[in-house]
Parts: C-alpha cells; structure tokens; sequence
C-alpha cells in the first residue's frame, strides 16, 4: 500500500517525503495514473542510471514534497534533455529526477528509493522491479543480463 516515505542525500542536505507503494504486485494499490511506470519500481541500464545505481520509483507532483536542499541542488540534463536529474552538489547523491512526460500522463517525479532513510530492508526486498533495456532505447524490454542492476 502506498506510504509517505522520507528521504535525503548522504549528507543530509537535501530532504524529501514521497508516497510511494513499494509493496508487492497482489498487495499493491490502485495505481495513482495509467500505464505500467506507476505499478512497480524500475532499474535500467542506460548510461546514467547505472553509473548512478539510480532504482526508481514514478510519483506524481501531488506525492511529492522537497522539504530541504533547493539549494544544495545541481541538475544534470543529457541525451535529450527532457529529465532533470538532480545531485547534491555536497555529497553527489542523486536522490531524485523529474520531467513531464504526456505517455506517462505529464509531470512525475523519479524518486530513487534507496535514498529513502525510513523504508525497511523488507520493504525494498519485497518492491516489485521491471527492468529497462535503456542501453538500447527499449525501455520496454528487459535486457538479458539483469543480476548486474
């Protein structure tokens, strides 16, 4: 069931809240829009995301609050440049991106769920993942090795 979540970067100086649903498929709630991208977490293996270990988790702007740290923000655009990705400029955490995509039903955020400081190793265990073959631009396939993400 959907949860309000804190979060932050390493240092401390960036700080959200998030209601995400980290449970697993038959337990899960009424997806917050249509489409696959708000039933499950995703790991992709495109140039960013796997460097960053970026697993996220699509919320819309109504489940998403920046409590602290607009300030200790730095974004980075690349490729397209239509997602903000965004990084403490302290400790280089990306603890979130976000865009405003209209397949997805237009503004979200991507919360990375391993900067959420009050999710249990249970939670995270259990968090249904789909994962993206962004290395090639089949963000909807899966790639055929997965162990690595």
């Amino acid at each position: 069931m959907k949860k309000t979540y804190h979060g932050s970067c390493h240092c401390g100086a960036v700080r959200f809240a998030a209601d995400i649903d980290l449970a697993s498929a038959g337990e899960r709630s009424e997806p917050a829009r249509p489409g696959i991208w708000w039933t499950s977490t995703f790991r992709c293996n495109c140039s960013s995301c796997l460097k960053t270990r970026f697993w996220k988790a699509f919320v819309p702007p109504e489940d998403f609050q920046l409590l602290s740290g607009a300030d200790a923000l730095t974004e980075y655009r690349f490729g397209e440049k239509m997602i903000g990705h965004v990084f403490c400029k302290h400790c280089g955490v990306h603890p979130f991106a976000s865009a405003d995509f209209e397949i997805m039903g237009g503004a979200f955020y991507a919360v990375n769920i391993v900067c959420l400081d009050d999710a249990t190793e249970a939670e995270l265990a259990s968090a249904p993942i789909i994962y993206e073959d962004g290395r090639h631009n089949a963000w909807d396939k899966s790639p055929k090795v997965t162990s690595y993400l």
